[in-house]
């Protein structure tokens, strides 16, 4: 797959970077750049990232940041038994558990969402940063909403972690889960209120908050092209007048259940 001229391969993590150094220079070199491209696709166009992640798998499969990055392009595209392998075979490499918690979304991805609460409740999660077992609460939490558990979903995610006032880089996430939660047991009201903190805490777009919580306050947004050009169509020459829209700071990709 063709490598723009602006990618070198030393834009990489210098851990990775690291582990590549045990390849020969030019196929390290190749591999490297194969990974930039992973990374800078990955969000945009996933099956794009799938593809570079494939080549450098086909050069570098004894390199465990290389078994990563092929696990996470097709967790992307939801190829989850391939990720689940991938990831799987990284984790053999490095002893690592920091790959638990997407390791159990997978099982959550292939349908066996009791695989993923298994998995919740082993001792590998104790060894989890703060970050790893907040996302591990969420896989959680998510696996029970898969078996109907609404209820138990939201026990699930009430946590010191969510009643913190502190804004990590867990907690637009972690609160939206929440508020989605609850919404999807009739809650509304709550379910507002924790929105409307999700948003608080979303700065950088990782969810799609302000357009639930626009939605449920009946909010409607135009688009000012759409209403332009309908005026257009009925031979209108007046302009149109300016939306009246809520603030929008949201980006795309409400979090991965987050896959709910």
């Amino acid at each position: 797959m063709p490598i723009p001229e602006d990618v070198t391969g030393e834009e990489i993590d210098k851990d990775v970077r690291q582990e590549l150094q045990s390849l020969p220079k030019t196929l390290a070199e190749d591999v490297a750049k194969n990974l930039v491209m992973v990374a800078r696709l990955i969000d945009e166009d996933p099956e794009a990232a799938y593809g570079y992640s494939r080549v450098a798998l086909r050069l570098a499969s004894r390199v465990a940041a290389v078994r990563e990055a092929a696990g996470f392009a097709a967790y992307a595209t939801q190829k989850f038994g391939e990720a689940l392998a991938e990831f799987r075979a990284a984790r053999r490499m490095t002893g690592s558990v920091d790959l638990w918690p997407v390791m159990a979304d997978c099982e959550r991805g292939l349908g066996r969402p009791e695989k993923a609460l298994d998995m919740a409740g082993a001792p590998e999660v104790h060894k989890l940063d703060k970050a790893g077992q907040v996302e591990m609460r969420l896989v959680a939490a998510g696996a029970r909403r898969d078996m109907g558990q609404l209820d138990a979903a939201i026990v699930t995610l009430q946590s010191p972690e969510l009643a913190s006032s502190s804004v990590q880089p867990w907690t637009a996430r972690l609160r939206y889960a929440y508020a989605d939660a609850l919404l999807a047991i009739g809650r509304d009201a709550e379910a507002r209120e924790w929105f409307a903190k999700a948003v608080e805490a979303d700065r950088d777009g990782s969810t799609d908050a302000s357009d639930r919580l626009a939605e449920l306050d009946g909010v409607e947004f135009v688009d000012a092209l759409d209403e332009s050009e309908s005026e257009d169509s009925t031979g209108s020459t007046d302009a149109p007048a300016p939306a009246q829209d809520a603030e929008d700071p949201q980006g795309p990709q409400a979090g991965q259940d987050d896959r709910d």
